[in-house]
């Protein structure tokens, strides 16, 4: 399973599963946090923009992803205040500029990226309306969830840039889980594959960092503090998977007035996906896309119906874009 939807992408582009034999089949896994980000946060953004008034700043990915009954774009269409940025600290600068409104920055994403959404806090320290709406996760417990998906994972090599391999060989020592950390390029990518099926014919439990000119044991201490200084575990919803204990990071009491949820007094939001959709199924691996009935029909880039056709890094958008016709079995 390639956890991450950037690994998903790469070896579609580079021609790297029509060169596999149907011995080997690459399942792709919840690694995109555009698409495992639950219904209910785009609601909750959705009710911000056009009940509260603020203004959401993000990424792009998020504001085409459907909620229950709006996307952030038809949302905007609906006249309330969605600003793409390019990096969480655009928010911050758009909230000095413009400080009759009030702003909130959409922060989701892995080990990755949380560092630098959660450093907006910081530059935002004489602002009072600046604040996050956050949907942070974080991988190892997913991985702990995912275990028997697979006969091993290609794990992200960004990820375990920011927290090592520690949990890959716990995960190998405690639980039988093997993996190997893949780097982005074609060498790197096909290396990774040819260890993990030279490796699973051996018949025991294995851990490999193929990708070590980024990868460290320790991983970045400074990316993990920064992380631990404001933020902190919590229980989170991921789509087609559900809740997984501590796999979530949520901003400390002492942050509480960046929070988001906590400034606007935000209720406990239950979304709907649409029944049409098995985007929660692909993420576990339980399925293609080609499965889904509405795929390549009524889901399109043009016109998503499920978060996985929307962002850069979803299985489906991948599938989509470059699977062909040994891919699209139907």
């Amino acid at each position: 399973m390639e956890v991450c939807g950037t690994h998903t992408h790469e070896i579609f582009k580079l021609g790297i599963r029509n060169i596999l034999p149907d011995t080997i089949d690459l399942i792709s896994g919840p690694g995109c946090p555009v698409c495992v980000t639950p219904i209910d946060f785009i609601d909750e953004a959705v009710m911000l923009a056009l009940e509260k008034g603020c203004t959401i700043t993000t990424f792009g990915d998020l504001v085409r992803v459907p909620g229950t009954k709006l996307s952030l774009a038809q949302a905007r269409a609906r006249g309330a205040k969605v600003k793409v940025v390019y990096s969480p600290l655009d928010g911050v600068e758009y909230a000095k500029k413009h400080q009759d409104e009030q702003v909130v920055f959409l922060s989701i994403g892995f080990e990755t990226t949380t560092p630098s959404d959660v450093l907006t806090i910081k530059e935002a320290k004489n602002l009072t309306n600046f604040s996050l709406l956050t949907a942070n996760k974080t991988m190892p417990m997913a991985y702990e969830a995912m275990k028997d998906s697979c006969d091993a994972f290609l794990y992200p090599g960004h990820v375990h840039a920011i927290i090592g391999t520690k949990i890959c060989e716990e995960l190998r020592d405690k639980d039988g889980v093997s993996g190997v950390v893949a780097g982005f390029t074609a060498s790197e990518l096909l290396t990774a594959i040819a260890i993990i099926v030279k490796k699973v014919q051996q018949g025991k439990p294995f851990f490999v960092n193929a990708y070590p000119r980024v990868v460290k044991s320790e991983g970045s201490k400074k990316a993990q503090d920064i992380i631990k200084t404001y933020m902190e575990p919590c229980d989170a919803s991921w789509r087609g998977i559900g809740k997984i204990a501590h796999s979530g990071l949520q901003l400390k009491e002492a942050y509480k007035a960046y929070d988001a949820r906590k400034v606007y007094d935000l209720p406990v939001i239950k979304g709907k996906d649409n029944p049409a959709c098995r985007c929660g199924e692909v993420l576990r691996g339980a399925c293609k896309p080609y499965d889904c009935p509405v795929f390549g029909k009524g889901c399109t880039p043009d016109h998503p119906i499920g978060a996985c056709m929307v962002s850069s890094e979803g299985t489906c958008s991948a599938y989509y874009l470059y699977g062909g016709l040994k891919e699209w079995k139907k």
